[in-house]
Parts: structure tokens; sequence; C-alpha cells
């Protein structure tokens, strides 16, 4: 059974759990699709603008493991203390390290790492966590711009998935990273 937990924006407010596998990505690149339909259910909210997660968000998924959606980074329409509340929150929140199994990176497949995808990256791997970079909406492209985006934009890069949350391809191949780490 999958079930919310809580919002919350403080380290004190933040549930005490084991495992957690953490969603994070720009605004706009299909974040909130992608939990729901990982999850086959509504858990995140879909905006019809970009940005409105401002809370982290934690959902208890059967009891095996914690799944937290954090709020999407890279969004223009912040005020300058939006921007300083939020780096203070993911700080808080990534300074959880021993709880964070696999960080879920989600990318937009027609346009690659953005330069906040690769300050992100890079925030990850500083802090040494596990991540895996999914790059979404690959169902805007045909055969051949995927191909050419893969060579184009993802080069190298191993620990990496092409799905379509809205046609709900290769959504399993997530699913096996997750169970890999949570195991």
């Amino acid at each position: 059974m999958i079930s919310f937990i809580c919002s919350a924006v403080k380290k004190d407010s933040f549930p005490d759990t084991e495992k957690e596998i953490v969603f994070v990505g720009r605004s706009n690149v299909g974040k909130s699709s992608l939990i729901n339909c990982l999850y086959n259910q509504k858990l995140a909210f879909v905006g019809k603008t970009p940005g409105k997660t401002k809370l982290i968000n934690f959902f208890n998924i059967n009891d095996e493991y914690t799944a937290v959606d954090v709020p999407g980074y890279g969004y223009a329409r912040r005020s300058k203390q939006e921007a300083i509340q939020f780096g203070e929150m993911m700080d808080d929140y990534f300074s959880r390290t021993d709880k964070i199994r696999l960080v879920i990176m989600i990318v937009d497949s027609r346009i690659g790492l953005t330069q906040d995808d690769e300050d992100m990256r890079a925030f990850l791997e500083n802090r040494e966590l596990n991540y895996l970079i999914v790059a979404n909406k690959i169902d805007k492209l045909s055969n051949n711009q995927l191909m050419n985006n893969k060579n184009r934009y993802f080069k190298g890069i191993d620990n990496i998935v092409f799905v379509s949350a809205e046609k709900r391809k290769n959504i399993d191949q997530i699913h096996d990273y997750i169970n890999k780490y949570i195991r």
C-alpha cells in the first residue's frame, strides 16, 4: 500500500525513515507525471505551470521505502528570498545522506542536461550519493531524433534510462534500479 506521510520544509519536521528514493529535476521536465506513472496513482500534483511543488513530500511505498518528491530546481519565477529558502531546505534535506539510497534525476530527453542539471549532478557526486538520470519525454521524439539526442547530449553517461511517463515506456527499468538500491 502506498500512502502519504507528510510534507515538510525543515529538518526537524522530516519523518524518521530508513530508506529513501528521492526524485529531483528541473521544473517542467515531467517529474510529477513520472512519479504518478511509476506508482500507478496520483501522488504528486501535476500543475499547468512549472514550480508548483514548494514542499518536500514523503510517501510510504509498501512499507519497503520512502519516495521523496522535492521541489523542482531552476524555476525562474522564484524571488531571491524564495531561492535562498529553497537552497536552505535542500541543504537540510540532503544532509540526510545515510537515509538516501538513490536519487532519480529527471531531465528532458529533448534538450539534454542543462546547466542546472549539471549543477545538481555535481552536487550529488560531491555528496557521494547514488543517482540515476531519467531522460523523460521520449514520446515527443522520433526514433531518429532520440538516437541523435542520445549521441549528442547523453554520450558517455552510463547511469541513464530513457522513458516516457505519458506512454509508460521503459518505466520498469526505473523499478529495477530502485529495487537494486533498496534491497
